[in-house]
């Protein structure tokens, strides 16, 4: 399974063309998606019309919606926290630290344009939906 982060849906629903939504729109024929309660807050937080709201809102909740923290989730957060700080990387969110532990705890692939979540990738072996096409990396948080 494969689960989206708030940046590529952001991007998704602003038409935005990126490699990321055309991977999402590849994956959307045949993969079953995951969207998690922090990632619905993130995109839907910042959508100020009511009708794209509940658009959007329609759209996410029509997918497979998991908790994203909880207990051993928050521990293991805090310790890829600790991981990467100890090689010099500050994590500088904690909803993508979350998010990205979550995936890294249940084998789930993440599909993100988020560069804060290259880290995981690259050290503690978060796997990204990418899958051999080329991820942009101009954007910043």
């Amino acid at each position: 399974m494969i689960v989206v982060d708030s940046s590529v849906w952001i991007d998704h629903f602003r038409d935005a063309h990126t490699p990321e939504v055309a991977r999402l729109n590849e994956l959307a024929s045949g993969q079953e998606l995951i969207t998690g309660d922090l990632i619905m807050v993130e995109v839907l937080q910042g959508i100020p019309d009511d009708a794209e709201f509940e658009l959007v809102k329609a759209t996410l909740s029509s997918l497979v919606i998991v908790n994203v923290g909880g207990p051993a989730v928050a521990v293991a957060a805090a310790n890829n926290f600790r991981k990467l700080r100890s090689r010099g990387i500050t994590v500088r969110k904690t909803i993508d630290n979350l998010i990205a532990t979550f995936c890294i705890l249940h084998g789930h692939e993440l599909l993100y344009s988020d560069r804060d979540f290259d880290p995981f990738v690259q050290h503690l072996h978060l796997r990204s939906a990418m899958n051999g096409h080329q991820p942009r990396r101009l954007r910043g948080p």
